[in-house]
């Protein structure tokens, strides 16, 4: 209950002149999956103000439901959920979509906030929380998804990126990247043997200023190496220069 007063009082403390502002943009279309009624409520209020359309779900399973059903440009999923957690639903989720999913938690632990990283989460935000920071946040996470680009495909030793549709694949197989791997791979893969610092990804890719003890970038590059070895892409290697970054090296005699 102290949670949810102080994110009330967050909700009151935000903007609410935009309670009422007219918009004539595209909504974009949202998928909130949290048990806490009140939340829900206030969260569509005040997003359904900001040019969002907001579907809302109490459960893991009646979520999947909706995805099935239809088409979301990002979803915003609590952890703690009633019979199938948060972090069950994400990893069904991303057998089959690259959908950019935000991760709310009452839970700050790093093995929590690693853990849905590692699962596949463009990012996580800690209850309570200010509306505003999560507006931020979705508005970052959404420009990062459809940062599309005028060039259509981009390849290296094996490793093909068709920035159009942003996908990735190796030897005409799909690697199934979410929206934070394949930012990271794209810029690594654009600047092939420039070493780039963590704090430039964290940056360009999550938005944010790398804090201390901040490992979500070190979590991406994990999960990339372990896609492009499931799929025997041996033409590129990730390369972590001790206090410097990270370097992708391409073979030039791979295909």
């Amino acid at each position: 209950m102290a949670g949810i007063r102080l994110i009330r009082g967050a909700f009151r403390k935000a903007n609410v002149a935009s309670m009422a502002r007219t918009s004539v943009m595209a909504r974009t279309s949202v998928l909130l999956v949290d048990d806490d009624c009140e939340l829900d409520q206030m969260l569509t209020e005040y997003l359904s103000a900001e040019a969002f359309s907001v579907v809302t779900a109490f459960d893991g399973a009646a979520a999947l439901k909706l995805v099935a059903a239809e088409s979301f440009d990002l979803i915003i999923l609590d952890v703690m959920l009633p019979a199938l957690g948060g972090f069950d639903v994400l990893r069904r989720l991303r057998r089959t979509q690259s959908v950019p999913v935000i991760m709310l938690t009452a839970r700050g632990e790093d093995n929590d906030r690693i853990l849905g990283f590692d699962l596949g989460a463009d990012d996580y935000l800690p209850k309570p929380f200010n509306p505003k920071e999560l507006l931020a946040r979705m508005r970052a996470v959404l420009r990062r998804a459809d940062g599309k680009h005028s060039g259509t495909e981009i390849a290296v030793g094996g490793l093909r990126l068709n920035t159009a549709t942003l996908d990735a694949s190796v030897g005409g197989r799909a690697l199934h990247l979410t929206g934070a791997e394949y930012r990271v791979l794209e810029l690594l893969i654009r600047t092939p043997g420039r070493t780039r610092s963590r704090e430039l990804l964290t940056e360009r890719v999550l938005g944010r200023k790398l804090t201390p003890y901040d490992r979500s970038i070190d979590t991406h590059i994990s999960n990339l190496r372990r896609k492009l070895a499931e799929r025997k892409c041996t033409g590129v290697e990730i390369r972590n220069i001790r206090g410097a970054g990270y370097v992708l090296t391409a073979d030039a005699r791979r295909p």
